[in-house]
Order: C-alpha cells, then structure tokens, then sequence
C-alpha cells in the first residue's frame, strides 16, 4: 500500500486558494488545517501570480479516440492546483483609499473573475481591518460587492488586531469556506453525472473516468455511500470492456485494464472497512480476485500476472489489519461458499500475497530461461535501456522518452518492447527477501492468533527462501523450529523433507555434527515403501528426494562412510569439507528427549530390587536400533554413579559371554560373541556384576564406539518407564520387550538399593515425660560398642515438626531472635572426657536451631560412651528427634563407606502452668467509674481502675501437665521503660520461703494491691513472673535453705493494660465486722466528693425485715468540691446468722448514676450472744478482704 501515491491512499480535502494580503496566509492556513474535516490552502501572494489558476483547454469528453481511462494526475491536481474556493484579500486602506487603489482593486478582481469563470470556482473577498469598529463607507461595500459579482455574505470583514475579534473572523471564514466548497464539489459532480445519465459516450473509456470523478467529488463531500457506489460502476464498466477494447496492444491493453481495476478496487475496498463493512469487503476482494486471476496474459509476460495478483493480497491485507473495524469471529451470510475463520485475518492474505509473489518469481526466470527471449534481448536495439521507459500520462500506460531538438517527446511502445523493459525491470529486483517478509509477517500475526500449525507453514516458506537465496544460517535456524513441531505431531513426510534441508545447510556451513545428526534421524524415520510415486513437480519435494526405504538405505551408507573415513562430502560451493578423523572425533549426546532416540536406544534393567554390598546381581543391558541396515559395534562402556562399578563390552567372537579375571583392570572388561543391531530388533545382554557402596546405583549410561573416531552416548532409560518412540508407536511394525522376561520388561528399574551393613553398636535415647515449654529439657543419649570399634564417629541430631509446618514463629514482624522459634536445640555435651582426650583428631561440634553434629571419640569393643542434648522449648509444639550415628568399623579403610544408626524419639512439649488474673474493688469502698457508665466501643469495662485508689490483683497459677511442680517465686515486675505511665504494686503478705507443691490439676492464687499513680487510659501494670521447677521428690521437698540455691523455669505473662481515671465519687461502707442480736449498731455511709464542683446526690434506705432501723430515709444532699457527706443509722438486729444490712442506694445527679455496694459489702453476721474468741492477744476479730 506504501507503493500507492497519497492522494489515492488519503480522502480527499477541500482545496482553497488565498489570494493577496500574504501577512495573514500563514494564521488562515493554521486555523483551517486545524478544522474536522481540515481545509488545505493554496496561497498566492500577489494577484499577478492567479495565472497558476487558468486550466488547460478541455478536449471534448465525446471524442471517440480517448487516449486512456484515467489520468495519472487528475486527482493530484485537484488536490494541489484547482481550489474549489478563491478568497480575495484586500486592506481597508486599498478600498477606502484614493481613487488609484480602488481602480486596482477593481482590475485585480476582474483579472480574477476571468480566470475562474471557466472553472466555475467560487469567489469571495476578505476586507482585512484592524477592529469591527473601522469605519467603511456603505457605497463603497456595496461598490465592492457589485464589482466581485458575490452575494452580500460572501464579502467577509477581517478583524485581526483583538485576540476575541481574530477568532470570530477566522470562524466565520471557516464556514463559508466549507459551505463553499461542498457547494463547488456538489455542482461539479451533478454536471458530470448529468453526462452520465445521458449515457451519450463514444467509448467505454470515458464512462470510467466520468463514474470516477463523480466518485471523487463525493469524497471530497464526505459522502461515502455515492462515492462507493460510482466506484462500483466504474469497477463493472471497466469489467465489461476488457474484451472489447482495442485501443492499446493486447499485452499494454491488459496491464492498464488491471492497473485501472487496482485503484478502483483500493478505493471500494478502503470504503467499506471505513464504513465498517467487513464482510462486504471481504466478499467484494474474493469476487474481484475471482474475476482477474484467469486473465493471465501473454506467456512471456505471465509473471507481470502472478505480482499484480500478489499486489492486490498484500494491499488488502494492509487494508484489514489497519482497519479499525470490528472483524467478527464467524461469519456466513448465504455466500457461494462459507467464509473461513482465516479469511477475517490478515495472516491469510500476507501468505497468499508470498505465495503469488514466489509464482511470479518462478514465471521470470522461466521467461528468462528460454531461447527465445534471450535472442530477443541480444538483438533488441529499440531500447538502449529500462530508464529511458517512463509512466505515461494515463494510468497503467507506459512510454519512451525522447529528447528531439532539446525537447522531450514521448512515444509509445510496442507490446514487443514492452514485454523487454518488463523483463529488465523484473531482473533488477530480489523478490526472495520481499517474500521473506510477507512471510515474516503472516508468521508473527499466526503467532498472535496462537495458530501454531500455520505458523509452522510460513515459517517453513520463509526458511526455504533463505535457503534459495543462499542464507544457511537463517534456514538452518528456522527449519530446526519446524522440526521441532513436525516431530511432536508425528509428521513424517514433512519431517523428512525438512530434514533433508538441514542437512543440506549442515553441508554448506561446514559442520560434521549437524550434518550426521540430521542424517541419521533420517535414516531412523519410519519410512517403510520400497517404491514411491515420483512428483510431478521438483518443488514438491526437498533436496533430500521422495521419502522411501532405499534412500534411507544410501544415508546410512553415505554416513557410515563418512564416519570411517572412506569418504569425504564437500558443499556445494566447494569452499567447506566434512570429514570425521583423529584430529576431528566426533561424540553424539542421546537423551530421552533427543530426536536421535530411534537411532540407538538402551535401556538397563536390575534383576532384583536390593543386593547387599559387595554382593552379585544380574543386570540386562537392552540395544536398539530402526536405522535400516545392521549397525557394528566395536565397543561398548557401560556407566554407574560409583564408577568402580563401571565395565567394558568387547566383541570377541571366538568365546562366548565370559568375564576376564586376570589383573584387577582386566576384571571390569567382558566380551560377548555378538554386537550387532540389526533394525528393529533387541540386542540383549546379560552380566553379572557386584555392588558397590550402601546407598543407590543407577546405571547412568552406555557408550558405544564405531570405529575410532566415532562414539555415541545415549543416557539409559528403565524399561518399566521407557516411553514408546512417537514416530515408530503408530506403524505396523513387529512389537518386542526389551527383555525376555516380560515381567521384568514391566517392572526393571535401572537402580537398584545397595542395603547398609548391619551396625553392632547400640544407640540408646532416654526421655523421662513431657517436655515444659522453658526449660532446658534433657535428652541422655548413649552409645555401647558390641561388634564395631567406633571409628571417626559423629553423632547427628535433627529436630522435625510432627505437623511439617516448621519452627519459625509466625509473627513475620519480630526480629529473628532464639524466642522466635518455637523449638530449640542449645546445646550437646558428652560425659566422658577422656575419651576425647584420646581422640588425635580435632572435635567436631556444630549446633544450629534445629540441627546439631557432634564428633563421637573412639571406642574399642565393649565400651560405651554417654552424652546430653539440650533442647528448649519456646512454645508448646510436638516434634521428632532423629538421631543418627555414622562411624568405621575399621580405621585402616578410610575411604570405606560408614555406618550408620538411626534412632527417633517423639517429644511432646506442653505448658507448664496457666496463669489468669482478676482485678477486684476493696472491701465495702466503691469508687464511681464514667467509663463503665458509658464505655467506648472497642473497650474492656473490668479494666478499669480508679486513680489514687488501691485495687485488689489476683493472679492464679494451674498447672496444666501431669508433673509435679515446685513454685519457687510468684511477683510482679513494673514496666520501667514508660515514662509518667507507672503504678504501685504491692503484696498483701509475705512470701513464704518454702517451695510450694504444684499437682497436676491444681491452682495457686496469690493476692496482689495495685493502685494507679498516673490516670492514663492505658497504663502498664507489669507482668507476672511465676519461677517454677520439676518436683524431683513427690511429698519430700527440700530443705528452707536449698530453696536460695534453686534457679528454676521462668514463666511470664503480660498484664494487660488498664484504663485509670479519676472517679468522682466514692462511696465507703462502714459497719462493725459482727453484730450481736438485740444490740444496737452504727451503720455509716460517707460520699466522698473528689472533684472541683458541686455534686448533688439522692439516697434512700430499703427497710429490712432482719433489722430495725433509725436514720433518714429518702433525701437529697449537695456536697461540697473535695468534701464527704456522711449518712449515719443506728441498726437493731432482729435475727441471727448471715444477714443482709438495709439496702442503701445513692445517686448522682450531675452523672445520672447510682453507687450500689454489692451484696458481699451488704452482709453482716449476728451472733446470738456476745462471742469470745481465744487467742494469744485475747480477742482477735476477723478483719475483712476483699470483695468483688
């Protein structure tokens, strides 16, 4: 498409001309090119310069001898040279001036109005002035009008000074220039068509051209559906000339028929995506390829055919992928024939236009080729040469230029001399790399579409025009892809043809190994006809010939000569040879993967599953081979992971299958009578062989030597996971086991389990319970020698989670630290020193979290050695430790495989104690909290403590496992890190010196006074530090004085914070511990007010039936700021026993709420008579606690 000129690639614009007043062409110009559609201008400085505007004597349209169908240039020229609107442009100084400058201005619009009058050219002036506000005569506009011969309107006044004005003016000139020139397209193609309608033309030449250029106007309206449907008409009136025209000679004739058919084609086309109309432009390029591809031509110009054809895919491809139209996934609307999904895409089009490009290729150098036109070329000397063959005048024609008498005349040429400047212009162009990227581009857009197989397909085009044009690296690079998706789909044809182009570009570029790998996979294909058809057509197939089993019998010749030496193969150019000798070996890597599998296959299976070591198995080495003729081999390795197992195969056909036994080397080689593969049939051997170290042997490899400079390795496969070769699985061929025993052919392994000498020493681990999270948890670990001296010994732990989710604390925001994890091994320790002073080597001693290795000293038989493992617990979590021990039996054998012990122990690690806490209020004093009046919405009410008051801490203790336990300590420990955030804690008695028994199940409690010294919505208590051990003696606790020696476990638990405020009112309680019945008491309730304000309360009293009482019942009372008010009643009891005192309830007016003692507070035991207590002092009274 990029071949097209842009005036026929773009729609046309309307066309202006500016003429006088060249200050402002530059600021018009902008504004309209600015415009939706955009207006191009043609600016004329001065008026003398308005002959560019007078057009040519017309001929008349009716002539019966047109010389063409379209004219090269005409839509050209009226893009660039006939405006459809011209605006004069005069000062005001020149109008309103002397009668000189008026008398111009006439002259300047008469000369102008001549001009243009035959064109029928729309005219307007522009008065240029500085502001609207310039003052110009009437007579003198109406002077100007009249002398322009314009309607009123069309005389624009120009301001151009004010920024507001200018853009007013350039608006309006804007306007009137589009309506002006729709006007001017408008007229000029109702004149045409008017001709049309008369349908009074001589020729079909004319028809053509008047239906195009009315087409053209209505583009350059805007109006699509007129435009497309005149292009239409003139499309089928150039059809329906095409055998009667003969105004040209045939082979000129046919070229501008199909030049002519071309453009209108990319117009009609062009329209139809613009509108939207995919499928219609789809139908529409399928009718027109239809139509023109039988209309070949001449024979020798048959490729002027082919590339014309390849033109009109690669435009409409271009067309489609730059569309913006939707392209709709399925679409059949009653066609001839159903649209294909690859119709819609462009990839089809940039193949097919490759296609035809590579047709027309071939038909030139056919045309090249043959006698006739090589005479014709020796003897021509009506050309001298191509450049002096130029465009004509119409489109499609071409003419010699002559120079006559320092002129240029054109003149035409003869289909003979045509036919010669074709063929010199055809020889001057590399088609191939232009076809490469057609192909390229359908390529990439097939990838786009994830169509892999058509990819594949013009991909294979693309490297076969590399390898045409000689480019071996890009065919051998892209030819390897395609084989790679040939050998994946099973392909075998195809494969083959591709591989013969690989091998060719192997031979050109100089490389044995490419060249023998390509070859041999050949060789290998199953191709399995003696005989096949012979093409028709050499390009059917590749250099490598029909696909059939003799010709794979010559590649393995060629190759086996190759390889030995008997033969030498050089490129087709001769600059490169391939040979195979002792300064060039050659080895082929095969993997279970490699395309060379079917070239040579082993597979290695063990007769049993496990062998002792140093013990005898039996091994079956499985050869085979679809190459189509026997394959000899001199030698044969076979490779295990311990290479003290590996051994030799030689041919010796004097003895049979033995084993040397003279000299320790000689011991690794055997001989068998037989190796040769013949194709398709298993070579299988036997050997007996010993097993090496403990542990596993596979059978790596096996490698083959043919000759002296050649060797194939091909990796070993099982035979019970040995997967079918894809290209051999579907032909009919004769199906065998790798081994005879079919049994072993579905379950032999290619490894086999070399078991572990069996240890004489015993590894012992002692546990004694759970393990508590904290302390240091020790694990006894001993080791007694019985058959086996220890040797170099070395003891692993290992510590594995139970559950698999690993020792590593969650939380990914603490630093890495030993509380981090949730298991830990600190520390291994042995108890025996003089053995590791005995030792002369350096101990080993390593321990991370979870891994620890420890070097064992020596130990004859008999001995034993004890050790220690430390393992702490930082949350309760079951795991398994693993124990291992890897020594020498003997210390001479050093290079002699360990043995190794193994033990586990399953651990499980629990929580030692529970700790809680409860905050209560003292006994019968009741502090006012507004937070638990009205809590927020994410806060815990029982957390909060009154400020300056003491509050009662309780924090217990349950031990949780089924150890005894000993509680050395329980306190409190203040954050000292808060600064201003802080509290007192105290206890309420002294700690007792002696351990405290902890049983399984039981709980410990310990009282505590905690009272807020800073009111702070969240202040720091402290935490509970519990120091606790194991209880080594059940009921026999060590003395007072062990007690200071004793460390203990640590435990510790976060108080959470509190909420401390100041309370306004208190209310206290005050009542004797007892009563006595019938005796009278004092019963007090002081309300202490610790604010700065007034607070006015309300109280009454619930009468009682278990006392009598005296005292106001039911008041207000108002107490002053940092003052109490006390309510005194005198009580009678009327009953003994547990009895509740008169209910007392006091509110707060100013907060809304009322102090309600509880019930505890509220109760008061009575005597029946006067009590006496003995005691030390006398009398001693119970004193109250607490109360919650």
């Amino acid at each position: 498409m990029e071949d097209y000129a842009e005036e026929l690639r773009t729609p046309p614009v309307s066309l202006i001309c500016l003429v006088g007043y060249p200050e402002l062409h530059p600021t018009i110009s902008g504004f309209l090119h600015s415009e939706q559609p955009p207006i191009n201008v043609l600016a004329l400085p001065e008026f003398s310069k308005i002959s560019h505007l007078a057009g040519k004597q017309k001929g008349n349209l009716d002539s019966g001898n047109p010389g063409g169908i379209l004219k090269r240039d005409w839509l050209i020229k009226h893009r660039t040279r006939v405006p459809s609107v011209v605006a004069a442009l005069f000062g005001l100084d020149h109008v309103s001036g002397d009668p000189a400058q008026w008398l111009q201005v006439c002259t300047d619009l008469e000369n102008l109005k001549s001009v243009i009058r035959g064109r029928n050219i729309k005219l307007v002036v522009v008065l240029v002035q500085s502001t609207f506000k310039d003052d110009v005569s009437e007579d003198r506009m109406i002077a100007l009008r009249k002398r322009a011969e314009i309607d009123s309107k069309y005389l624009v006044v120009f301001a151009q000074n004010d920024t507001s004005e200018l853009s007013q003016s350039l608006n309006r000139l804007a306007s009137i220039f589009a309506e002006l020139s729709n006007t001017y397209y408008r007229e000029e193609g109702r004149r045409i068509k008017a001709r049309l309608e008369k349908k009074s033309f001589s020729s079909a030449e004319l028809n053509i051209r008047c239906c195009f250029k009315v087409a053209v106007y209505a583009e350059f309206r805007r109006d699509w559906v007129e435009a497309l449907r005149f292009y239409e008409e003139a499309y089928h009136a150039l059809h329906e000339m095409i055998a009667l025209s003969t105004r040209l000679p045939p082979i000129q004739r046919l070229v501008e028929m199909k030049a002519v058919a071309e453009q209108l084609h990319f117009k009609v086309s062009t329209l139809l995506l613009h509108g939207g109309k995919v499928i219609e432009a789809i139908t529409w390029f399928r009718q027109h390829i239809s139509s023109y591809k039988r209309l070949v031509g001449a024979p020798e110009v048959v490729f002027l055919h082919w590339e014309w054809i390849s033109k009109q895919f690669l435009v409409f491809a271009e067309l489609l992928e730059t569309s913006s139209a939707t392209i709709p996934s399925t679409a059949s609307l009653g066609s001839e024939r159903p649209f294909t999904e690859w119709e819609f895409q462009p990839a089809y089009y940039y193949q097919l236009a490759a296609h035809y490009l590579r047709e027309k290729r071939y038909s030139l150098d056919l045309s090249l080729s043959t006698s006739e036109t090589s005479r014709q070329m020796e003897g021509a000397t009506t050309i001298e040469s191509p450049e002096s063959v130029i465009p004509s005048v119409y489109v499609g024609q071409f003419a010699r230029l002559l120079d006559q008498d320092f002129a240029l005349a054109m003149q035409p040429l003869t289909d003979g001399e045509y036919v010669l400047y074709a063929l010199a212009e055809g020889k001057r162009f590399q088609d191939s790399y232009e076809i490469i990227a057609l192909f390229r581009k359908s390529f990439e857009s097939y990838n786009n579409l994830k169509a892999q197989r058509m990819a594949s397909y013009c991909s294979n085009q693309m490297a076969r025009e590399y390898f045409a044009a000689g480019d071996f690296n890009n065919a051998k690079q892209l030819f390897d892809s395609i084989a790679g998706l040939y050998r994946q789909e099973g392909w075998v044809t195809l494969l083959w043809e591709i591989l013969g182009y690989l091998r060719e570009c192997s031979r050109n570029l100089g490389s044995p190994r490419d060249f023998i790998e390509y070859s041999l996979e050949m060789a290998a294909l199953p191709i399995l006809s003696t005989a096949g058809v012979e093409p028709s057509n050499v390009k059917e197939y590749g250099p490598a010939g029909p696909a059939r089993h003799s010709q794979r019998e010559n590649i393995q010749k060629e190759v086996f000569g190759l390889l030995k030496g008997q033969s030498t193969l050089m490129s087709k150019e001769g600059d490169c040879s391939l040979t195979v000798g002792e300064d060039q070996p050659l080895r082929l890597e095969i993997d279970p993967v490699s395309p060379l599998r079917v070239v040579f296959l082993g597979s290695v299976a063990f007769h049993d599953q496990t062998v002792k070591p140093g013990g005898s198995t039996l091994l079956t080495l499985s050869l085979l081979s679809q190459l189509p003729l026997p394959v000899e081999i001199d030698q044969l390795e076979i490779q295990f992971n311990q290479s003290n197992c590996n051994f030799t195969i030689k041919k010796s056909p004097e003895l049979p299958l033995t084993e040397s036994s003279t000299g320790e080397q000689a011991c690794h080689v055997k001989t068998v009578p037989i190796l040769t593969l013949e194709a398709n049939k298993w070579l299988r051997l036997t050997f007996d062989i010993k097993s090496g170290q403990s542990g596993k042997l596979e059978c790596l490899s096996v490698i083959a030597s043919m000759g002296h400079h050649f060797t194939i390795c091909c990796r070993v496969e099982s035979p019970a996971s040995m997967e079918d070769m894809p290209l051999w699985k579907f032909e009919d061929r004769v199906e065998s086991f790798p081994t005879k025993d079919p049994a072993l052919a579905f379950s032999g392994q290619k490894v086999i389990q070399v078991e572990e000498p069996e240890p004489q020493v015993d590894l012992i681990l002692h546990t004694s319970g759970p393990a508590l999270v904290g302390e240091n948890f020790v694990v006894p670990v001993t080791i007694t020698s019985k058959g086996h001296a220890v040797h170099s010994g070395e003891l692993k732990i290992n510590l594995v989670d139970t559950r698999g989710a690993g020792f590593l604390s969650p939380r990914e925001t603490e630093p890495f630290s030993s509380d981090s994890l949730h298991v830990e091994l600190v520390g291994i320790s042995g108890s025996s020193e003089e053995h590791e002073l005995q030792t002369g080597s350096e101990n080993i001693k390593k321990i991370q979290a979870s891994f620890g290795l420890l070097s064992v000293p020596f130990l004859e038989i008999g001995e034993s050695w004890s050790g220690k493992l430390e393992i702490r617990w930082h949350r309760p979590k079951p795991i398994m430790l693993y124990v291992s021990l890897g020594y020498l039996p003997n210390s001479k054998e050093t290079t002699a495989q360990k043995v190794h012990v193994h033990k586990s122990l399953q651990i499980e690690g629990k929580t030692p104690v529970v700790i809680t806490h409860r905050f209560m209020t003292p006994f019968r004093r009741d502090p006012l909290l507004l937070s638990k009046i009205k809590p927020a919405p994410d806060s815990d009410p029982s957390l909060s403590l009154a400020f300056n008051e003491t509050s009662i801490l309780i924090v217990s203790a349950r031990n949780c496992t089924e150890v005894p336990l000993r509680l050395i300590s329980i306190s409190i420990e203040v954050d000292r890190d808060e600064i201003g955030l802080s509290c007192t804690v105290r206890q309420s008695n002294e700690i007792s010196t002696d351990l405290t028994l902890l049983v399984p199940g039981e709980e410990f409690k310990r009282v505590f006074s905690v009272t807020p010294e800073v009111a702070s919505p969240k202040l720091s208590v402290g935490t509970v530090c519990l120091r606790w051990t194991r209880d080594s003696e059940l009921g026999q606790p060590p003395h007072s004085g062990e007690s200071e020696l004793v460390t203990g476990v640590v435990t510790r638990h976060k108080l959470p914070n509190v909420n401390a405020e100041k309370a306004p009112l208190v209310s206290i309680l005050e009542c004797p511990p007892h009563a006595i019945l019938g005796v009278p008491f004092s019963f007090h309730v002081r309300i202490r007010n610790q604010t700065q304000l007034l607070q006015e309360i309300k109280y009454s009293l619930e009468d009682s039936q278990s006392f009598l009482s005296s005292g106001p019942h039911n008041d207000a009372a108002f107490i002053l700021p940092h003052s109490e008010h006390i309510l005194g009643y005198k009580l009678v009891p009327l009953a003994s026993g547990q009895q509740q005192l008169p209910r007392i309830s006091v509110t707060s007016v100013r907060y809304s709420t009322g102090l309600h003692p509880s019930l505890a507070a509220c109760t008061v035991f009575v005597f029946p008579s006067q009590p006496h207590f003995k005691t030390n002092g006398g009398v001693e009274e119970p004193k109250p606690i607490c109360t919650e």
